[in-house]
């Protein structure tokens, strides 16, 4: 009697998770969750993944309850599909990782994000990647239009061989599930050995300055050296074209520039190689190099998501398939003659 009782009331439960009035909550819940995650300026992880989690309990004791499925192999497995469909986006929301950094030429990415966005469950393993920008090519045509972006990287494969590529704005560097593209962002990098004044060891990098041609105008930046507090506001001067609308061109460095530094009053230019003391200590300018902007993606379910798919349609071909060859298309006529 209490395993009756026990089986009534799951039976009951069951019944009330497969409730069409409660699909409806669901979905009506999961457009909110939408609407929200489409209008918040921060992630809404949460308000995408609550309803889809429901939505696949709708759906499972929807298949669990109903005896059609049981009888209708094709619509079984299209349901499955589509149980699977849900789940593997809700894991999607909430282990997904997009991302955005900057490499100058030469530089090596060693797992730091300029900016980044998540999911609370996502495995955090970039910090272990490694890969170099080895410089790039973008040729554009007449008025200045971009065209494709072919970056040569160098990374250390698993096995301890350096292996290269060339990456581009389509066509990624995959390491570990991570995807790295280029971006529309580059521009140019002076490289700067700061000489503190308190006799620490010199420390020598790069300054991205803002992306070129987007800011074509205004090419300086502020930036403070390592061990200091003193701002200093630094620009790249030249005078020639790098992109003419005119004609077909290339990115390139220019050939000849100096760089303008200004710190509060003072100011002084720098040509490769040459230096300048400060007051807190002595800034040597060592060459311009360019830094390409990147974005990262993380999302472990896309080939999974993609087999789902093809199942579902599979099954639900097969579905209408069984349906209509059932029974002759064209009946014969049973009219008298």
């Amino acid at each position: 009697m209490p395993e009756n009782s026990s089986s009534g009331t799951g039976r009951r439960i069951l019944t009330a998770l497969a409730s069409l009035k409660l699909t409806l909550v669901i979905l009506a819940a999961l457009g909110a969750g939408i609407v929200a995650a489409y209008l918040s300026a921060t992630p809404t992880i949460w308000a995408l993944a609550v309803p889809l989690g429901a939505f696949a309990g709708n759906l499972i004791a929807a298949v669990a309850t109903n005896p059609v499925f049981r009888r209708k192999t094709a619509l079984l497995i299209f349901h499955l599909a589509l149980i699977a469909l849900i789940l593997l986006i809700a894991a999607g929301r909430l282990t997904y990782l997009k991302g955005q950094l900057e490499l100058a030429e030469g530089e090596v990415f060693e797992g730091q994000l300029t900016q980044e966005e998540s999911g609370p469950w996502h495995p955090r393993r970039l910090h272990a990647l490694r890969f170099s920008n080895e410089g790039f090519t973008i040729h554009y045509a007449k008025g200045v239009r971009r065209g494709a972006t072919r970056n040569r990287v160098a990374w250390m494969a698993p096995d301890g061989q350096l292996r290269r590529a060339v990456i581009g704005d389509q066509n990624p560097l995959v390491l570990s599930g991570y995807r790295f593209y280029t971006s529309h962002n580059k521009g140019f990098a002076p490289t700067f050995t700061w000489h503190p004044g308190s006799g620490a060891a010199p420390v020598t990098g790069t300054v991205h300055l803002p992306a070129y041609p987007l800011h074509e105008h205004k090419q300086a930046i502020e930036w403070t050296p390592p061990d200091s507090r003193t701002p200093l506001w630094v620009m790249l001067q030249f005078d020639e074209v790098i992109l003419d609308p005119a004609q077909p061109s290339e990115f390139r460095l220019p050939s000849a520039h100096r760089i303008v530094v200004r710190v509060g009053e003072e100011r002084h230019e720098l040509g490769p190689g040459e230096r300048v003391r400060l007051a807190e200590g002595v800034l040597e300018y060592n060459g311009l190099r360019n830094w390409m902007g990147y974005t990262v993606f993380y999302d472990f379910t896309l080939p999974w998501l993609f087999a789902a798919c093809l199942l579902a349609v599979i099954s639900l071909a097969w579905h209408f398939w069984s349906r209509f060859s059932a029974r002759p298309w064209d009946k014969p006529s049973t009219g008298t003659s």
